[in-house]
């Protein structure tokens, strides 16, 4: 996914969505097999999509109408187990009381007992805090950033081994199949030295010599200041790191329908001021970070604090008050 981005952010043409890569790469990998002739020996398939009596369906692996899936109850038990948080999402528990019930916009949803929606609102607290502390971690950031500068030095490179370079090989989905993390190796491992510098990035990685963490700060303001990133220092990265319950600063819980146990079929909206006062009432929220490339004199620590103090309304929570790397997880 890292390099998918650096990709969609270098080419001249709209972000790439990971799922339309993975359908171009499927048919690809079905054609390279010479598995269409078998495909086609059962026909086309007769059916073009369920109607809209069966809407309920879409909502088990992707939901799109408020973010509860399967999909989410996989990598919550996942993601929380080996990073030894508590899942105070009991999905179980969900299944249990989930029902398709006809909801007050006409369509059949799939719909939970009007007792269960403090569950759900663990389900999306959980969801934030798996992105607060590892998913958006300072350390993954600074990473992946590193990852992604690594990649701008080759990316014009034809690297052995790999048939196209790496923004030509998106187009090309025999070559796109290579682009896994053997890149990486490959560049770490090299003695090209059109890959010297990719090489140096990827060993500062290896060697924990990380880019230089110099802080964050939580933006109260809606509106984040749009010049943000046109900091004058190149070797400084800004980044607007978002966070929220999955529906921008939207509450998920009103997008649901709840039943009673008094009347199974029909389910409404809840309000929240119907389920409790401690509820909160923000559901998004906006980090400005701040890393640098390498350390900084006292001259361009005092410029760059000046800057962020025009530039991002609130001082950095950690900034300047080390100049060691950030570290560990």
């Amino acid at each position: 996914s890292c390099i998918l981005q650096y990709i969609s952010r270098h080419r001249q043409v709209g972000f790439l969505q990971h799922e339309q890569i993975s359908i171009e790469m499927f048919d690809y990998l079905v054609e390279e097999n010479g598995l269409k002739p078998l495909l086609d020996k059962d026909g086309n398939w007769p059916h073009k999509g369920r109607g809209e009596d069966k809407s309920f369906l879409y909502e088990i692996v992707s939901n799109k109408t408020n973010g509860i899936d399967v999909d989410k109850f996989d990598y919550f038990a996942r993601d929380c187990h080996h990073l030894g948080m508590q899942n105070n999402f009991d999905y179980r528990r969900f299944l249990k009381f989930a029902r398709v019930c006809e909801a007050e916009d006409g369509k059949k949803h799939i719909c939970t007992r009007d007792k269960e929606v403090y569950n759900m609102y663990d389900f999306f607290h959980t969801r934030y805090c798996l992105h607060r502390r590892a998913c958006q971690h300072r350390v993954k950031t600074v990473i992946e950033i590193m990852i992604k500068d690594a990649l701008s030095k080759v990316k014009d490179i034809k690297i052995e081994g790999f048939e196209k370079t790496l923004l030509e090989s998106i187009d090309d989905m025999a070559a796109y199949t290579k682009l896994t993390d053997s890149l990486l190796q490959v560049i770490l491992f090299s003695t090209d030295d059109n890959l010297k510098e990719a090489k140096e990035i990827l060993e500062r990685i290896c060697s924990r010599d990380l880019y230089v963490w110099l802080g964050e700060t939580l933006v109260v303001e809606s509106k984040v200041c749009m010049n943000i990133f046109v900091c004058q220092f190149s070797i400084t990265n800004l980044l607007d790191v978002i966070i929220n319950y999955g529906m921008k600063e939207k509450d998920p819980i009103e997008t649901m329908y709840f039943y009673n146990k008094t009347n199974l079929k029909e389910a409404v909206p809840l309000p929240k001021e119907q389920v409790s006062h401690l509820l909160p009432d923000t559901f998004s929220e906006t980090f400005i970070r701040v890393c640098c490339r390498k350390s900084l004199q006292p001259a361009e620590k005092t410029q760059l604090m000046n800057w962020c103090k025009e530039n991002i309304f609130e001082p950095l929570q950690v900034i300047f008050k080390s100049s060691r790397n950030i570290g560990t997880l």
